[in-house]
């Protein structure tokens, strides 16, 4: 039978429903069609609107077939995709399972038949904080066999980073080295991962879609096929806002400069959570934009002048930048730095002007907008409940100003708020859900809350909702900074909290103001019998800042504490704090 003709003239449609019939049908997949008579046979045992004379299937329907997603996440885009293979696959027939790393049960990978694994790097070729047990599970000697489990890897990372999409990487040749068998390549997404992501999600569901068996159907899920317990989506279509606070909370003295950013929506705000993030789409600088035309011998050029302003990320500069430029200029120096294996520790520390100025070459409007990538949106946390503040959003943003190589750097978004923005302007944003930074269920819980510097966002978002719903659990900050007068943000609404009871306590840590530096995790120390009560009583414990340091050092903090306090061993202590991790009772925001 011919593509063009799927059915006989016998089949009980006229002329003009088969040809319809046919049309639809023809550029489907197998494994779409078996799902379609799967779903009609389905819908006939249900008692639906399909004719009672339609055909029975001459054998009984299959199950549809298992697939097992996998993600590893940081900021949320891997989890995003997850859901977005699952809601492909189930379209397509398979019956897809979504698990986050954190929940992942290692020692039963074997059991799974087909898998897709999408994995985010963190930093330099660190995985995602909730995906550390999990990842270590499957690098480490205990790791199961994998012989049978037929496996895809979409791995995401960042350009600017020199381990790109490290983790990706290693697990798509660990699985391999455990015996599942790759049936497509892996991909590596920079930040612009939505059009490479959803290609390569398309071909991944193909390659792992089993072949048809001869006269048989397959089973249709129909409360997961209609949607009935998936969970309501925030938009993420950007809108405009209207700055209508634009505060520095630090004193004239301050070496820091941090803005408090009340943003008004024109129409009723997105239903944002506490402890979801606003994405901010920034403008480069402009006077950054005129160097870089300048040295590119582009000044009159209008057109890419405003591109460069909104569009491209011309601060990023990774060893993938210098291979573009060297692709579009053929500069010889500048592919010595690649050839020598010398571009990773030259780049360190330099942005674009510096390789457009360090080797100069003639370039066009097409060579910069090949050389740079899009500019992404940057992400804050939300420092404000709709229940206290209605329709408007807060973020608190701390400029970020620096110098390398001679030259004065600052941060892209942070200094186009701190700088270019004033009370009046319009933003372009999004809401950036963050489903595992969530307030307990109970509102009877108590909580322990770690936000030094900008870290204290969502805190405050945490405790104006606790106080707007009035919930009767406990809040406990443990707030730090430089110095007690210059660098306290929100000083005076963390005192009123204390006041009226919806901050129970707030232990502070400034650490220039004495000879030796104070850190949160020292008053966490200083605090461990009260802070292993709470969390023996039930409590969640919350931290957010720095990823570097300043969130391992509060954890390792935690684990001694419980040592200490509980007269547990290292590793007893260890399993205490993972334990509150695998519960859920320990979560992050870091960066």
């Amino acid at each position: 039978m011919s593509r063009s003709a799927l059915l006989p003239r016998t089949a009980p449609f006229g002329d003009a429903e088969r040809a319809h019939l046919d049309a639809a049908l023809g550029s489907t997949t197998a494994l779409q069609r078996a799902w379609l008579a799967g779903f009609l046979a389905g819908l006939d045992a249900a008692g639906g609107t399909a004719a009672a004379e339609a055909p029975v299937p001459a054998a009984p329907p299959r199950a549809a077939e298992p697939l097992t997603i996998v993600y590893a996440s940081e900021s949320g885009n891997s989890e995003k995709l997850a859901g977005d293979v699952g809601k492909l696959a189930r379209k397509n027939g398979f019956k897809p399972k979504v698990v986050d790393f954190a929940d992942l049960d290692v020692a039963a990978l074997g059991n799974e038949k087909r898998l897709v694994v999408i994995a985010a790097t963190w930093g330099e070729g660190e995985p995602p904080a909730r995906a550390v047990r999990a990842y270590g599970e499957i690098m480490g000697e205990g790791a199961p066999r994998l012989d049978g489990v037929e496996f895809g890897v979409l791995a995401l990372g960042d350009t600017s980073y020199a381990e790109f999409c490290a983790i990706g990487k290693r697990l798509d040749a660990r699985l391999e080295e455990l015996g599942a068998k790759r049936v497509l390549p892996r991909i590596d997404c920079d930040l612009d991962f939505d059009k490479p992501a959803a290609a390569w999600i398309k071909d991944a569901l193909k390659a792992l879609a089993p072949a048809e068996p001869a006269g048989n159907v397959v089973a249709v899920d129909f409360a997961r096929a209609a949607g009935a317990d998936e969970e309501a989506e925030v938009s993420r279509e950007p809108v405009t806002v209207e700055v209508i606070e634009h505060v520095n909370l630090n004193s004239s003295r301050s070496d820091k400069e941090t803005i408090h950013l009340a943003l008004a929506f024109e129409d009723a705000a997105p239903a944002y959570e506490p402890g979801d993030s606003l994405e901010l789409y920034p403008e480069n600088d402009p006077a950054l934009v005129d160097q870089i035309l300048k040295a590119a011998s582009l000044e009159g050029d209008s057109v890419l002048r405003q591109a460069l302003l909104a569009e491209r990320d011309i601060t990023t500069l990774s060893a993938a930048t210098v291979e573009r430029f060297v692709k579009a200029t053929g500069h010889e120096e500048a592919r010595r730095l690649i050839d020598n294996g010398e571009v990773r520790a030259w780049i360190e520390g330099r942005h674009l002007i510096d390789l457009i100025e360090t080797y100069p070459a003639k370039l066009t409007a097409q060579h910069l907008s090949d050389i740079t990538r899009p500019l992404p949106p940057r992400a804050y946390s939300i420092a404000s409940s709709r229940a206290e503040v209605g329709d408007e959003a807060h973020l608190t943003i701390a400029a970020v100003r620096y110098a390398t190589h001679g030259r004065e750097r600052t941060g892209v978004a942070s200094v186009h708020v701190a700088d270019r923005i004033r009370t009046g302007a319009k933003l372009k944003v999004r809401v950036k859900p963050n489903r595992h930074f969530r307030l307990p269920k109970d509102p009877a819980t108590d909580i322990i809350m770690v936000g030094p510097g900008t870290g204290v966002a969502p805190f405050r978002a945490f405790v104006q909702e606790r106080r707007a719903t009035e919930a009767p659990g406990r809040n406990w900050l443990f707030f730090g900074d430089r110095h007690f007068t210059h660098d306290f943000l929100y000083q005076l609404e963390w005192q009123e909290a204390l006041e009226d009871g919806s901050l129970a306590r707030i232990d502070v840590a400034f650490s220039r103001d004495q000879p030796e530096k104070i850190y949160v995790q020292d008053r966490i120390w200083e605090q461990r019998r009260e802070l292993v009560s709470w969390l023996d009583g039930g409590a969640h414990f919350y931290v957010c800042g720095d990823a570097k340091a300043m969130a391992k050092d509060v954890r390792a903090a935690l684990v001694k504490a419980f040592a200490d306090v509980k007269g547990l061993d290292a590793a007893a202590a260890e399993a205490a704090v993972a334990g509150l991790e695998r519960s859920h009772r320990y979560q992050q925001d870091v960066y």
